[in-house]
């Protein structure tokens, strides 16, 4: 496959160029989220949409599309290589957000945003893809570890570019914004990236295979178990994101200072994730994120204490909250490589698999949390707290009830 030091194939790209584009790819899912929140309320009112917890679907569709879409990219670009399925994804998803400035209806901007999802799984599939195919070993933990760093700092931003337009234009800009973003993306990758996947590697696509893939992933125990968990746990956060703008605006009243609230509460994950990469090397995988799934439950559960005895002022819904999404990054990582673990020999299709069903299943149990919202964080409180004990539940299966085992311990499937 690849020396550890050096790039596997010729590059016309320096690392820090090759790395740019990468995380310019990665982001590009979050943009699609984060950056349209502020305009959700105008979104449903210059659409027609009565019942504000439906504006929460423009988020959901784009969910669901990305989700499925991720099952047969992987295979795809180990058939056909990297560079042409990433092209047309690409292409999809910039011609879907420059025709949502021009949509007439909800019903039609909820097809788009479906179909704009489909096409945004390539970029979240094929990135780590090309990553592993040009480098090896220490180099490649280093570059993705680089690409991550980058890629935490969009859901900081995006919600404040949201909020920037809307100062001088209407929501459709939006949009537009995010085309342009992925066209330019796409011209890069035109030009600049070579194709990553060598002709002796290329794999057969089958639907038997995917389906072999699906069995192989669905038949571990330890992988299932994780799988299904890290689901839960993304419910909750797609579940406050859904009903981010109407806690923050209209539970909490903070108007135009929610993309700054929201960029801390990001910023806090993603100094979450930079403290599990200097602690898994020190305690292993399993403690770390055992102990902030236990540490999840509890911030959760009294969260949901406080809010149904109403007392919940924005400070301590802030401290509570950020709490509970620290933990997050400490869990999310974690869980993913422990879900990895046992499937090393179908690493590409199986990392499809578990993409697919962390999505699909985060969006739904997501969209029942935000569905949920009553004007009151309560619904939301509860949300987050059932779905850490399932998560925790999913855990102890995993594990045949022993938790912080060793991360030389492998249960077996």
């Amino acid at each position: 496959m690849t020396s550890t030091t050096e790039p596997a194939i010729a590059m016309p790209l320096s690392k820090g160029q090759f790395i740019a584009i990468m995380a310019m790819l990665m982001s590009i899912n979050a943009l699609s989220i984060d950056m349209m929140l502020p305009g959700l309320q105008e979104i449903g009112q210059s659409l027609g949409v009565a019942d504000e917890n439906s504006r929460q679907f423009v988020i959901t569709s784009y969910l669901i599309g990305m989700g499925s879409a991720q099952l047969f990219f992987g295979p795809l670009s180990d058939r056909f290589g990297r560079k042409m399925p990433l092209i047309a994804g690409l292409v999809i998803y910039a011609l879907c957000a420059f025709a949502i400035v021009f949509v007439p209806s909800f019903g039609a901007l909820l097809a788009l945003r479906f179909v704009q999802g489909l096409g945004a799984a390539a970029t979240r599939v094929i990135s780590v893809s090309i990553v592993r195919d040009i480098y090896g070993g220490r180099m490649m933990a280093e570059v993705m570890s680089l690409v991550m760093m980058v890629f935490m700092v969009v859901p900081v931003i995006a919600p404040s570019i949201g909020q920037l337009v809307m100062l001088f234009a209407e929501w459709h800009m939006i949009f537009l914004v995010i085309s342009i973003y992925a066209f330019f993306a796409t011209v890069l990758v035109v030009l600049y990236l070579p194709e990553t996947l060598a002709p002796e590697n290329r794999r057969p696509f089958t639907i038997k295979g995917i389906a072999a893939s699906f069995a192989i992933v669905l038949g571990n125990r330890t992988a299932l178990c994780y799988a299904l968990s890290i689901s839960f746990i993304f419910g909750a956060l797609f579940g406050f994101i859904n009903s981010a703008q109407q806690v923050m605006v209209g539970v909490f009243g903070l108007g135009n200072y929610f993309p700054l609230v929201f960029a801390c509460f990001a910023g806090l994950m993603a100094v979450a994730s930079f403290t599990n990469s200097r602690l898994v090397g020190r305690y292993g995988m399993h403690r770390v994120s055992h102990i902030a799934l236990l540490l999840f439950v509890a911030a959760s559960a009294v969260w949901a204490l406080f809010s149904a005895a109403g007392f919940l002022p924005f400070w301590l819904f802030a401290i509570l909250y950020g709490s509970a999404m620290f933990q997050f990054g400490l869990i999310g990582a974690n869980f993913n490589a422990m879900a990895m673990e046992p499937l090393g020999h179908v690493a590409g299709t199986a990392s499809s698999v578990i993409g697919f069903m962390q999505t699909i299943g985060g969006a739904l149990i997501g969209a029942m949390i935000g569905q949920a919202f009553d004007g009151t964080v309560t619904p939301l409180a509860f949300g987050f707290m059932s779905v850490a004990i399932i998560g925790l539940f999913f855990v102890l299966l995993a594990e045949r009830g022993r938790l912080f085992s060793s991360d030389h311990h492998h249960p077996a499937g």
